[in-house]
């Protein structure tokens, strides 16, 4: 199921940039944020927290849970780990407001992405390793 999520999340990437190729700003950001959400998930069920799909009841609980088990104890970068959240911001602008995204943003929030799935698969290639306690 980890590899299925991610090739879920590369899949979004290559549909981000189509969007982008065709002027959807929109549509290429909440591509973007759903490739790392699945990304996120990949990981999850990777480092055994997430075993099935709903085991989370929100997106914010998947994030939470991601935060929690995998950037706070060091196993995912930081910065990647924000990033998350930023375009996660602008998925909603995207989905709920009548201003499209300004294609600068499209265009960072797309390159985050990507590189929030490429730092996603690099990490699921190697064991998982469970962090030591302090």
């Amino acid at each position: 199921m980890t590899l299925a999520f991610l090739q879920k999340a590369e899949t979004n990437i290559k549909s981000a940039r189509v969007l982008l190729g065709l002027g959807d700003t929109d549509g290429a950001c909440s591509r973007a944020y759903y490739a790392m959400y699945d990304a996120a998930r990949a990981m999850l069920i990777w480092a055994g927290i997430a075993p099935e799909r709903g085991a989370f009841r929100s997106h914010q609980g998947l994030l939470s849970a991601f935060g929690l088990h995998l950037v706070k104890p060091g196993l995912f970068p930081t910065e990647p780990g924000r990033a998350i959240q930023r375009v996660q911001t602008l998925r909603q602008v995207a989905d709920y407001e009548a201003t499209p995204v300004p294609l600068e943003k499209a265009l960072r929030a797309v390159g985050e992405a990507e590189n929030f799935v490429t730092t996603a698969a690099a990490l699921m290639a190697t064991p998982y390793r469970k962090p030591s306690s302090p």
